[in-house]
């Protein structure tokens, strides 16, 4: 795979075209069928190539939350009472680095969008699904999927749930139902979308983008003319060599973890759009999760380090708690609980280390300096009587003190508990997807959109369930907009 930039191909080279179209989309995941849905609406002639076959993408892997807010019709009718500006304050705190103007347009288009998807042919459930969970058991279309329950967020912030799920039970194929609607209806409006087929190269008239050269997997090659080209292929979570070179932190669930991704998730989006001049932001920000819960009541112990110390509000979202695990000592971590608090963590990533009759015992068995331990969890325990926890402001609700002996320790190291991760960074673009320099310009005739593009789902500490595929559909809509107006004006 590695990290090499494929030259741009001269159109002056080109002998013949195999195709000629106005929007040519690369890649059929939930950017890139919602980009082509968009184009074809929007009145071009569309094609879309995948170098994997019909729903091996990615966005069919998960479970199928969209983060949606400012009014949804699920929203009104389970009793929140959310608005864009609150949606719109919530992503700002959680993602400061993002561009203003994505995330407004992002809220501000978020009911509308919310009834996008439902035009493909599903239904959101009414109904709210009250617990802690990382994917909700059951078909409830609304929860809590981020940080928005957490003391220190709701002091700023207004809290309201904005995860909608796909009415599809448990914790993966919901997706899969949105991205197969989707090429259902890109096939009912004549839309070709050509499987085992990548894009090799893009081909350049100048400094403008006129199309792209691709192979497949039967040995053919050719050339496609297109007036805009949407670059929608991916993340690089597959891409050692890229990993290594800008985010390392991703290697570690090679040991003891997994990708979340498809082996097309190579970067080679990324590096196509550089090929040309693009730039690419935040590739060495990163999602990982070593979820300890459900069940809720793990919540209530506490997490601490190898000092002893904690670090991170327990009732944070999964991926902001271990992007703060990989941010200690030696990525050393524990989560503490006491005999009236112990639960087996119900995806049972983090292995039990022991069980100890004192605190003592318990910083000696877990190397931690003596009396460190003890000074943390007597603090916290005075607090927690008091309904209080003064330094990182954990709900009430999870508020009980660990003082009942024996205690038990669950490892949450990366390397011994298992983590899963994908990469954040991507392709510099304007709200509308256009590839941008690093001069502020705009390359004519190329567009980016999902994984491989730099919108809202910068780092895990900002994420919540349903970001990444809400991302990549809206801006993916955009996108293919955007990229018909272009290759009109061509």
């Amino acid at each position: 795979m590695g990290v090499g930039i494929p030259d741009p191909v001269s159109v002056e080279s080109v002998d013949t075209f195999s195709d000629e179209v106005d929007v040519l989309v690369v890649g059929a995941g939930m950017a890139g069928v919602s980009a082509a849905l968009e184009a074809r609406e929007s009145g071009a002639r569309v094609l879309v190539i995948d170098a994997g076959g019909r729903l091996t993408c990615t966005s069919a892997m998960a479970g199928g939350h969209f983060y949606l807010g400012g009014g949804t019709e699920v929203q009104r009718a389970t009793g929140w009472d959310d608005s864009a500006e609150a949606m719109a304050d919530y992503l700002a705190l959680m993602s400061p680095e993002c561009d203003p103007a994505k995330i407004r347009a992002y809220a501000e288009g978020s009911v509308e969008h919310f009834r996008w998807l439902e035009s493909l042919g599903f239904e959101f459930e009414r109904e709210f699904y009250p617990g802690k969970a990382v994917v909700q058991p059951g078909t409830e279309g609304l929860s809590f999927t981020g940080n928005e329950k957490c003391l220190d967020v709701e002091a700023v912030v207004k809290a309201a749930p904005r995860g909608h799920k796909v009415p599809v039970p448990g914790d993966t194929g919901g997706a899969a139902l949105v991205v197969g609607l989707a090429l259902d209806v890109l096939d009912s409006r004549g839309v070709e979308v050509r499987w085992e087929t990548g894009a090799t190269a893009l081909i350049v008239d100048g400094t403008d983008i006129v199309g792209a050269t691709w192979k497949n997997l039967d040995g053919g090659a050719g050339a496609i003319k297109a007036g805009s080209v949407i670059i929608a292929a991916g993340g690089f979570v597959l891409n050692r060599e890229m990993l290594e070179a800008h985010a390392p932190d991703l290697l570690a669930v090679e040991s003891n973890g997994m990708a979340l991704g498809n082996p097309h998730d190579d970067g080679f989006g990324i590096r196509m759009g550089q090929s040309v001049g693009g730039v690419a932001d935040h590739l060495d920000k990163v999602f990982v999760t070593g979820p300890f819960y459900p069940p809720g009541e793990a919540l209530r112990g506490i997490v601490v380090n190898k000092l002893g110390k904690r670090f991170v509000n327990e009732d944070s979202y999964h991926s902001r708690t271990s992007a703060h695990v990989f941010e200690q000592p030696g990525r050393v971590a524990y989560l503490i609980l006491d005999s009236a608090t112990m639960v087996e963590p119900a995806y049972r990533f983090q292995p039990l280390i022991d069980g100890w009759d004192t605190i003592e015992e318990m910083e000696q068995g877990l190397g931690i300096p003596a009396g460190a331990l003890a000074e943390s969890m007597a603090a916290y325990d005075e607090a927690a009587a008091r309904g209080e926890d003064p330094e990182f402001h954990k709900a009430p609700e999870h508020l009980v003190p660990l003082n009942r002996g024996p205690w038990g320790a669950y490892d949450l190291t990366p390397g011994k508990c298992f983590y899963a991760g994908f990469s954040c960074g991507g392709l510099r673009v304007t709200v509308d997807g256009e590839l941008l320099r690093e001069d502020g310009s705009v390359v004519r005739g190329v567009f980016a959109a999902g994984a491989c593009a730099s919108n809202i789902a910068i780092d895990g500490k900002g994420y919540a369930s349903g970001v990444q595929l809400g991302e990549a559909s809206y801006f993916g809509r955009r996108a293919g907009r955007s990229a018909t107006s272009a290759a009109a004006r061509r």
